[in-house]
């Protein structure tokens, strides 16, 4: 009799087991065949006229979800530690090139602020109000301060994140769009497209330090890592200008082709500095630039208009947002070669890229 009940005793442990085997055995496979959503490296659009951002995985540039934002988001950039992204957006109403504003509805500034998406949970949790027509920003290194652009009253916000409130403005020119911040963390550089110029201001005092010019409509700016030098889009003259970040003034125009024809917007540089790399908007290209000689190293058609872009975390791919098509680009950069072109949502602005 004992016999007889430690055998079904055993026989019973033995089932057990192999059920409890074959269920850690599902489980392992499923990890290793399902990427889940944290883990993916993503590409994060705003799209202007739709309101929303579209989310791409990058190693398959198909989009994985659509998330509603508010009215136009613009500039996109990610907090530092890459737990939130920021998002520029604005009640002004959509005013394409050549329309006539008179004629346009009344704004919305109830809409202005800089929207914060949780990146875990794919949300948007709150907007911080920044000033009036928030269009870009940078972020300070410790994440607490965000510079705002704010297109309709010529100013320049601090934004404290953690109280959501704005601490000081300051006039800046001009429909200022571009907003930089030294790898020094000391100034911040904001351009104005309706003055040619481009505000310094002291990020430990908030106050305007000095402008200068450098050109007709700089759009964006990149510094080099050292500091000593950046680069700014000067759309109106198809060129990028060298700017000296220690004097703060223009060196040199580097031409990146036919006047009129390339209009540069976003600049950003290679993981080495070594590479600058263009859109031209209506010039329909991506320009390569040698940032030792200064001088256009090659080109692409990017797509109509691209605009915002944005450099895969590995650095070997550039996305760029082509808003009359409503697509965005990804470019091979070591061959100068078109990968795909993705679908959006109405009107890509501005890009990010998150890796896990």
């Amino acid at each position: 009799m004992k016999q007889s009940v430690s055998l079904l005793t055993f026989v019973r442990w033995f089932g057990v087991t192999i059920w409890a085997v074959a269920c850690v055995a599902r489980v392992a496979g499923a990890a290793a065949t399902e990427t889940p959503a944290a883990a993916r490296s993503l590409i994060y659009v705003t799209n202007e006229r739709s309101g929303d951002m579209t989310e791409i995985d990058a190693a398959t540039l198909q989009v994985v979800a659509t998330l509603p934002l508010g009215k136009r988001p613009r500039g996109i950039h990610a907090s530092p530690d890459h737990k939130f992204l920021y998002v520029a957006l604005t009640g002004s109403p959509y005013a394409p090139p050549g329309v006539d504003e008179s004629k346009l509805p009344p704004p919305d500034r109830s809409a202005d602020g800089i929207g914060v998406i949780d990146v875990k949970l794919n949300k948007l949790v709150r907007v911080i109000p920044s000033g009036s027509d928030p269009e870009n920003f940078d972020i300070t290194s410790d994440g607490r301060t965000i510079l705002v652009s704010n297109e309709d009253d010529a100013s320049a916000s601090f934004v404290d994140v953690a109280s959501g409130k704005v601490t000081h403005s300051i006039q800046v020119g001009e429909e200022p769009e571009g907003v930089k911040i030294s790898p020094n963390g000391k100034f911040a550089y904001v351009t104005s497209e309706g003055e040619g110029s481009i505000a310094v201001i002291d990020i430990a005092t908030a106050k305007l330090v000095t402008s200068f010019k450098v050109g007709r409509r700089p759009r964006a700016i990149v510094f080099m890592p050292d500091g000593l030098h950046a680069y700014v889009s000067a759309e109106n003259d198809g060129a990028v200008i060298l700017v000296d970040a220690v004097k703060h003034q223009a060196v040199q125009a580097i031409s990146l082709g036919e006047h009129g024809v390339i209009k540069p917007m976003a600049v950003l540089l290679s993981p080495d500095a070594s590479k600058l790399y263009v859109t031209t908007g209506r010039g329909h290209k991506m320009v390569v630039v040698d940032t030792a000689k200064n001088v256009v190293m090659g080109s692409v058609d990017a797509g109509e208009r691209p605009w915002g872009a944005a450099l895969s975390p590995d650095g070997k791919t550039l996305y760029t947002a082509n808003g009359p098509s409503s697509d965005v680009t990804a470019l091979d950069l070591a061959t100068l070669t078109v990968v795909k072109k993705v679908k959006a949502g109405d009107g890509p602005w501005g890009i990010a890229t998150l890796e896990p």
